[in-house]
């Protein structure tokens, strides 16, 4: 996915939980919302030297996926048998095949700087996501789609920022909670249409706090907490 569709995508996915674009660029947007997700590191592949995407960025050698499979095809991984006197020997010949595979992509489309990711599609650096469809910055998140900086959740759908939930919509700053829908910082709640800054508390609409508000004056407060979620320092 480009940085183009990628950015028109966060417009579509602000404005199904904000009424408004995204006031952010690409890196301004991961810096806010995703500095603390270990998302997949530009690399080097070490037999071409071209930019690739790991989820392991620590290691000493490089391959994408793509180019693994051509180096199988053209050369073979299997080295001819050579003479091993000890370790230091059985090291330097797995030194030489031993390189970690970036941009791990199966049965799925227009993915950019991601690893791993499967069954999926519109995927924008993410990694350990399956089964979804146009996603950013998301990292072990499943059957969702249009998501932003999620983690470990399922069943997301216009989300920004949903950590360990499933079955939520058009809400930002979700963690640890279930039915969650048009919904600003809950935790640890179900069942909530129209709440923010709610935690513990099920079955409800239009709390701010925990406290019980009318659907008008619900609604001459959120945009003000939308305004302050938006602020750009």
């Amino acid at each position: 996915m480009t940085e183009a569709e990628t950015l028109t995508l966060t417009n579509k996915i602000f404005q199904a939980i904000f009424a408004q674009d995204s006031p952010y660029n690409l890196d301004q947007l991961k810096a806010k919302f995703a500095s603390d997700i270990q998302l997949p590191e530009a690399v080097l592949d070490s037999t071409t030297g071209e930019t690739t995407y790991s989820a392991m960025p620590n290691a000493k050698s490089y391959i994408t996926d793509a180019n693994s499979g051509k180096w199988g095809e053209s050369k073979g991984w299997l080295l001819p048998q050579r003479p091993v006197k000890g370790i230091k020997d059985v090291l330097q010949a797995w030194q030489e095949i031993n390189y970690i595979t970036t941009e791990r992509v199966y049965d799925s489309e227009n993915v950019a700087a991601s690893d791993p990711i499967y069954h999926s599609q519109n995927v924008y650096n993410s990694t350990n996501c399956g089964g979804c469809k146009n996603i950013i910055f998301c990292d072990g998140t499943y059957d969702s789609e249009s998501a932003i900086a999620c983690q470990r959740s399922t069943g997301i759908n216009f989300c920004l920022r949903a950590d360990d939930s499933n079955t939520c919509s058009n809400s930002y700053h979700v963690i640890c909670s279930a039915k969650i829908s048009n919904s600003l910082f809950i935790q640890d709640a179900s069942n909530l249409h129209e709440c923010i800054f709610c935690s513990h508390i099920n079955n409800q609409k239009y709390c701010i706090a925990n406290m019980q508000f009318t659907e008008k004056e619900y609604f001459r407060l959120k945009p003000k907490i939308v305004q302050w979620i938006l602020r750009q320092e």
